[in-house]
């Protein structure tokens, strides 16, 4: 099996953009920022391969067309929008091949219409997931576009992964999502040695990010709407007016929007 190198490029003030190595040769993820990724290629002797796009979002995609400049035999895959310089529009289900890797699609509209997620099954020593800004370590992404609906049903395709999948999102938010965590299930013992340990890292300089999906299951309270502590401490925020579990989720993204 081919292994894979995958490092997170810091970009603005809180942006990761993945980049993911191979003897010599690189993809790279949302890269929102040409600069670092033009200085990290060179300093690491990469040559881009390729560039995945998971939403439109300016963070995401505005180093396209500088990259571009630099390989333009470089495709560049991404959703099926109105977004320049991606050349490969994909879809839900389709899948491409890079690295002797299967990469799967999976839309997962809410935080954008057209956000995609990238899924590669078969590396080891973890399958692995490139989200955007659908799910976030500790939390998920605000709704700009989607509806909460969509986002649960998003959130629910992602919660079907295999548990031991590596979760690689873009944004470095894990603290203040697990503070807001913490608030919602004060009691959850898991979410408390999970604040202590990315805490620990922040105060190394270490980024949060990835995690694994079974530590998001058992901390991230937007993959957990359906356990009765969540919604108890939704349905007192909200003074009883939730019905179901997509009212629990909504009122859940309101109350983290106004933390």
């Amino acid at each position: 099996m081919i292994m894979l190198s995958i490092s997170p490029i810091p970009a603005f003030s809180d942006n990761y953009i993945w980049c993911v190595a191979h003897d010599g040769e690189a993809i790279i993820v949302d890269p929102g920022d040409a600069a670092p990724v033009l200085k990290y290629l060179e300093e690491h002797q990469l040559k881009l391969s390729a560039i995945l796009i998971t939403h439109h979002h300016y963070d995401h995609v505005n180093g396209i067309e500088l990259l571009s400049e630099h390989y333009p035999q470089a495709p560049v895959y991404g959703p099926n929008n109105e977004c320049p310089g991606i050349t490969q529009r994909m879809s839900h289900g389709q899948a491409l091949t890079l690295f002797g890797h299967r990469i799967e699609v999976i839309a997962v509209p809410g935080h954008t219409l057209d956000h995609i997620a990238y899924y590669i099954s078969d590396c080891a020593p973890s399958p692995l997931l490139f989200c955007g800004d659908t799910l976030f370590a500790g939390g998920c992404g605000r709704l700009f576009e989607g509806t909460a609906e969509q986002m649960l049903e998003s959130l629910g395709l992602i919660s079907a992964l295999p548990t031991n999948t590596a979760v690689y999102c873009a944004h470095e938010y894990t603290l203040s999502n697990l503070r807001f965590a913490q608030t919602v299930e004060p009691s959850n013992q898991d979410l408390e040695h999970r604040i202590a340990d990315a805490s620990r890292r922040r105060a190394e300089g270490l980024p949060t990010v990835p995690s694994k999906l079974a530590l998001e299951l058992l901390t991230n309270p937007f993959l957990r709407t359906g356990k009765s502590a969540v919604q108890a401490s939704v349905n007192a925020h909200t003074e009883g007016k939730c019905r179901d579990e997509k009212d629990i989720f909504a009122n859940l993204r309101k109350w983290k929007d106004d933390f």
